[in-house]
């Protein structure tokens, strides 16, 4: 298992839009996040630093591996 980057929410949104993620709507100190194909939801929280375990439900979330992940960065 890959050791996960302490990234912020900003540069996690910024990896996923290059999966074709959008931003969908902000609620408070949180973006809703929306891929149409294959359909996929999810909030990421708007933080200069994410919990380790927060962004690892993100990537389990959007099936990708910790290793696909850290390569979108």
């Amino acid at each position: 298992m890959s050791k996960l980057p302490s990234i912020s929410g900003r540069e996690c949104i910024k990896a996923l839009e290059k999966i074709g993620f959008y931003q969908k709507r902000r609620e408070s100190s949180h973006i809703i996040l929306r891929r149409d194909e294959p359909f996929a939801q999810i909030v990421v929280p708007d933080h200069q630093e994410l919990a380790k375990g927060t962004l690892r439900a993100i990537i389990r979330d959007v099936e990708l591996s910790v290793e696909e992940f850290v390569s979108l960065l």
